[in-house]
């Protein structure tokens, strides 16, 4: 591209004026040893890094940031590394969701008001992915993701074990008297034992391949190993290449497309993603100005084949995942059967997604199976409606037990989180394997912050029978490395005056996830009475604790159909900021 038909630098606004705000910015950048010849022509790029020791997902990005530096550099601009809120999802109390949205305004006003033409965003951990991408939308600035990768294979007893989901397996072993806790105990060191995210597909490696999906990645960025010396070459790719975006002004927009999210939506049901996602891409759509609706997620996604065999829906982890081709050779045999919506859709590379996988090989038909020989015949995210989820609410087929896919059971309540920890194993509690567990208050303000409670363990006297899976509702979250027949995001949730708030022991419900029907057997009129008696009860309580950053998050939070964005953070703000004189 000609120096004539390239877009006018950002930074050219700070560091391009011979005059005295010039002056200053030049001046104090240079105290870190930058040559004058830096601050002429060339793309600031900003390295946007959630680098933190309490976020052991990011923790190696300290080194993997120099590789983006590297290519940024040889490709001809100025890398500037900047910190922002790293919310992981390990030690964060109580929900990383909670602080997603903080982190997403963090990197919004970063880019928006600092000197920079691109930005890498370097995210792993679950909630860092859709944070950085929410934030740079808003921006809507030249931008790609550099994710950190999943960690190596968890090993113990001579087998290889997920991370997360082998947490949940032997727990309820525990519970039933099937394992010793010594034994539970000797899983741990075996489970977490290099650099990385989770390897299951939970919800980190979910939100990475929904960032190669939506091509707002290079290809293969998913799934290369933290510590495979291939991914430090993705992140000296990815600073050569987002020099060139800025170069010729590809800016998210032109690539956070309405048949992007379409893509990423089928992607997510071939392989057995994480409920997370229908949240977090519902809130990335909404910074760029992209509609997309909970029965989009029903349309395009049911009667996709899952055809990644990996944990917690199946057999195998992100190591073979990737050996096998990757998300590459996933995408080349779904568009081979014209199962992607838009493969023209355009990616931060410059090519479309098709060209980036129509040569895609596969290695390996175990770990991703023809399409005529799924792990499930259709893995799309389940949507239902009724009664008792007027706004929809979601389970993942791929991880359920097909047989209680459709069931009418009666219903076991716990009030809130402390209930049910107080009451879930008293062998004197009244419940049967035909019944189903509910959990209220769990959601975006109830909570607050919807933690990953919805797959609540079932009861201990239950297990101890042999009972391996049960029907579970609530408005909380699942973790991505979880599993069950879970019925997540009820909407409008308990604490906002939904209609799961009226559910009382021995009501019946009914759920048949064919018909994407979600029924509570109790007539109009008497969940309206439950409801006018609840309501006060609850607003009282969110109120005592509506102090601070939580009494923002409660104030202005969306229900979980709608993302969990703030209100006043939905649609792109644009880059544009006045300029300021010294």
């Amino acid at each position: 591209m000609s120096q004539d038909n390239k877009p006018r630098l950002r930074s050219a606004e700070w560091f391009g004026t011979a005059d005295k705000n010039g002056f200053m910015y030049r001046s104090w950048m240079k105290n870190q040893g930058l040559p004058d010849h830096e601050f002429h022509g060339k793309p600031v790029i900003g390295i946007c890094n959630t680098y933190s020791e309490l976020t052991p997902c990011n923790a190696h990005f300290r080194e993997l940031a120099e590789h983006v530096k590297r290519g940024i550099w040889e490709a001809g601009g100025l890398p500037v590394e900047f910190p922002v809120f790293s919310n992981g999802e390990s030690n964060l109390r109580p929900t990383a969701m909670l602080t997603r949205n903080l982190a997403s305004m963090d990197v919004e006003e970063a880019i928006r008001g600092n000197p920079i033409d691109g930005v890498v965003l370097m995210a792993g951990c679950d909630k860092t992915t859709p944070a950085l991408l929410m934030g740079a939308a808003s921006c809507d600035v030249p931008a790609l993701v550099v994710s950190g990768g999943p960690m190596l294979n968890g090993k113990h007893k001579g087998k290889d074990i997920g991370s997360g989901t082998i947490v949940w397996q032997l727990s309820e072993e525990v519970k039933s008297g099937r394992i010793s806790m010594d034994e539970f105990m000797a899983a741990e060191a075996g489970m977490s034992r290099s650099a990385g995210t989770c390897n299951t597909m939970g919800t980190a490696s979910t939100m990475a391949c929904m960032a190669e999906s939506l091509g707002v990645s290079l290809p293969h960025n998913a799934a290369i190993p933290a510590v495979d010396a291939r991914r430090q070459v993705m992140a000296h790719l990815s600073g050569n290449r987002i020099v060139d975006m800025v170069n010729e002004g590809l800016c998210l927009s032109k690539v956070l497309t309405r048949g992007a999210f379409e893509n990423a939506i089928r992607t997510n049901a071939a392989i057995g993603g994480s409920t997370n996602a229908v949240i977090h891409l519902k809130a990335i759509a909404g910074r760029i100005g992209v509609p997309l609706e909970m029965d989009d997620w029903t349309r395009i996604g049911r009667d996709t084949p899952t055809i990644v065999d990996l944990q917690p829906s199946g057999r195998f982890l992100m190591e073979e995942f990737y050996y096998a081709g990757g998300l590459p050779a996933v995408l080349r045999r779904l568009g081979e059967a014209s199962l992607l919506p838009h493969p023209d859709a355009l990616t931060v590379n410059g090519r479309t997604l098709w060209e980036n996988v129509c040569d895609a090989p596969l290695y390996n038909e175990d770990v991703i199976r023809p399409l005529d020989n799924p792990l499930v015949a259709d893995g799309g995210i389940c949507i239902v409606r009724g009664n008792l989820a007027p706004n929809g609410a979601v389970l993942k087929p791929s991880a359920a037990t097909a047989e209680l896919m459709t069931h009418r059971g009666r219903a076991v309540v716990f009030e809130n989180l402390e209930d049910y920890k107080a009451r879930i194993n008293d062998p004197d509690l009244d419940v049967t394997a035909e019944d189903v567990l509910v959990l209220k208050h769990c959601g975006p303000r109830g909570y607050p912050g919807m933690a990953e409670v919805g797959n609540m363990g079932l009861p201990a006297k239950l297990l101890a029978e042999g009972v391996k899976d049960m029907v579970r509702i609530s408005d909380a979250r699942m973790s991505g490395t979880a599993y069950g027949t879970v019925v997540l995001h009820v909407s409008p949730e308990a604490g906002a005056g939904g209609p799961l708030a009226a559910v009382r022991n021995g009501d019946w419900i009914e759920l048949d996830c064919k018909a994407g029907r979600l029924h509570l057997e109790v007539n109009d009129d008497d969940i309206a009475s439950r409801l006018a008696d609840t309501q006060p009860r609850e607003a009282s309580r969110l109120l005592a604790s509506t102090g601070g950053y939580r009494g923002l998050y409660i104030n202005h939070v969306l229900q979980a159909d709608e993302g969990c964005d703030f209100d006043f953070l939905r649609g792109c703000r644009g880059s544009d900021v006045p300029r300021h004189s010294h």
